[in-house]
C-alpha cells in the first residue's frame, strides 16, 4: 500500500539506500538526497570485506532479511594467509566464509551500483548533486566519515597472482592498523590502513607494497593508486534531530575498521524507527543489535594498540589451535559485561585514542593520484 508521507535520507552510500530501500518496500515514497554525481564517489573499484564472523547468521543471509538482496558480486572468503610481525607466514581455513569480498563504486557489479539499482527498481528517487544546508529532524542522515580516523591508502591493478587474501601485521609497514593484499579473478586491491602518523602514509604505503612482493612475487600491471579515509567514534544517543547512520553515527569496528555490515543495518534500524513513529526508539534498535559489539570493538582497539605484536602473536596462536578460527573471531568480538564494564573504566582514555589521530595528524587529499 502506497502512503502518501515522503521520507527523507541525506547520503547515497550503503547506510542511506539501505534507509531508502527500506522505506519504499513498506509502500513509503522516499527521496534520497547526495551531493555527488553518483554513487560510490569516494571509491575507485578497490575491494572491501563484508564480515561475516561477528554474528552467528551469515551476513548475506541477515541483509537479505532487512530486503537487501546480495545482487551485488560478493566473493566468499574461507582462507586468510597471515603475516606475523616477525615475516612469518599461517594460513587459517573455517567452514564458513571470513567475510565476502565485494567491489565499492559505481561500476557494474560493485556494492554501491547494486544498492542504486535495487532503491530505483523500489521505486526510490535520488537527487544527485543535491548538499542539505540544513538537515531535517527526523530525516536518516548518512554523510559518512566526519574526519580521518583511519586512512587506507593502496594500489588497484591486474595481476598474475591466484586468487588469495593476504594480510600483515606490523607497526613498520601500518602503525597500529595492517596491511593487505587481495586478489579476484586477476584484480587486486593492495592496501595499508594505518590509524596514526597520517603525515608518512606514503612511506608505509612504499614499505607494504616491498613486503608483499619480495614474498608473492607478483606482476603489478596498470598500478592505479588510490587513498580514502574512515572514522568510528562511540555513538550517543541523541534525544531529537536526524537519525544518524553508517560512519556519520560512528558505526563501525574499532579495530579493523569493517563497517558495510553496520552501515546496512544501522539504516534499515533508522528508517524502522522512523516508520514505526517512535524516532527516539532508534537508539534501542540499534543499541540492541549494534551496541555491544561497538564496545567490543573499542575494547579490541584499546588492548590491541597497546599491547601491539604481543597481543596479535597471542591471536594468531589461538587461531592456529582453533579448528574453525572464525569461532575464536567471534568469541574475541562478541560483546560481554565485563567489556562494557571496561569501556565506562576507560571512557577518558578511549576519547583519547578517538580524537589523537584528528588532532594531530594531517588529512590527506581523498582522491585518485
Amino acid at each position: 500500500m502506497e502512503r502518501s508521507e515522503t521520507l527523507e535520507i541525506v547520503g547515497a552510500g550503503p547506510a542511506g539506500l539501505a534507509a531508502a530501500i527500506t522505506a519504499a518496500k513498506a509502500g513509503y515514497r522516499a527521496v534520497v538526497y547526495e551531493r555527488s554525481h553518483d554513487v560510490g564517489s569516494r571509491f575507485h573499484g578497490d575491494f572491501q570485506g563484508i564480515e561475516n564472523w561477528t554474528a552467528e547468521r551469515d551476513a548475506l543471509e541477515e541483509l537479505a532479511s532487512l530486503g537487501i538482496e546480495p545482487t551485488f558480486r560478493a566473493t566468499p572468503f574461507r582462507e586468510q594467509h597471515f603475516f606475523k610481525p616477525d615475516g612469518r607466514e599461517h594460513v587459517f581455513r573455517s567452514p564458513q566464509p571470513f567475510y565476502y569480498l565485494v567491489q565499492r563504486g559505481p561500476g557494474p557489479g560493485t556494492l554501491d551500483r547494486s544498492l542504486k539499482d535495487q532503491a530505483l527498481a523500489a521505486g526510490v528517487e535520488i537527487r544527485f548533486g543535491h548538499t542539505v544546508r540544513k538537515l531535517p529532524e527526523g530525516s536518516v542522515v548518512a554523510t559518512g566519515p566526519r574526519h580521518a580516523t583511519v586512512i587506507g591508502a593502496g594500489y588497484l591493478f591486474e595481476t598474475d597472482l591466484d586468487d588469495g587474501a593476504w594480510a600483515v601485521i606490523d607497526d613498520r609497514l601500518a602503525p597500529k592498523g595492517y596491511g593487505y593484499l587481495l586478489v579476484d579473478r586477476g584484480r587486486a586491491t593492495l592496501s595499508t590502513c594505518i590509524f596514526t602518523d597520517f603525515r608518512n602514509t606514503q612511506r608505509y604505503l612504499e614499505r607494504t607494497v616491498k613486503f608483499f612482493a619480495d614474498r608473492l612475487h607478483f606482476s603489478m600491471i596498470n598500478p592505479r593508486r588510490f587513498s580514502g579515509a574512515g572514522n568510528f567514534f562511540r555513538p550517543r544517543p541523541a534525544s531529537a534531530g536526524p537519525l544518524l547512520a553508517g560512519e556519520a553515527a560512528g558505526f563501525q569496528d574499532a579495530l579493523w575498521g569493517f563497517g558495510i555490515r553496520y552501515a546496512l543495518l544501522s539504516g534499515h534500524l533508522a528508517m524502522k524507527a522512523k516508520i514505526e513513529g517512535n524516532p527516539r526508539g532508534y537508539h534501542h534498535l540499534w543499541e540492541n543489535r549494534l551496541g555491544g559489539y561497538l564496545r567490543s570493538g573499542w575494547i579490541n582497539r584499546f588492548v590491541f594498540g597497546r599491547a601491539g605484536a604481543t597481543a596479535y602473536r597471542y591471536l594468531i596462536w589461538r587461531l592456529s589451535r582453533s579448528s574453525d578460527p572464525r569461532r575464536v573471531l567471534q568469541r574475541i568480538f562478541a560483546p560481554s559485561g565485563l567489556k562494557d564494564l571496561a569501556v565506562s573504566l576507560l571512557g577518558r582514555a578511549l576519547v583519547r585514542d578517538e580524537t589523537a589521530s584528528r588532532e594531530r595528524d594531517f588529512r590527506p587529499s581523498l582522491t585518485e593520484s
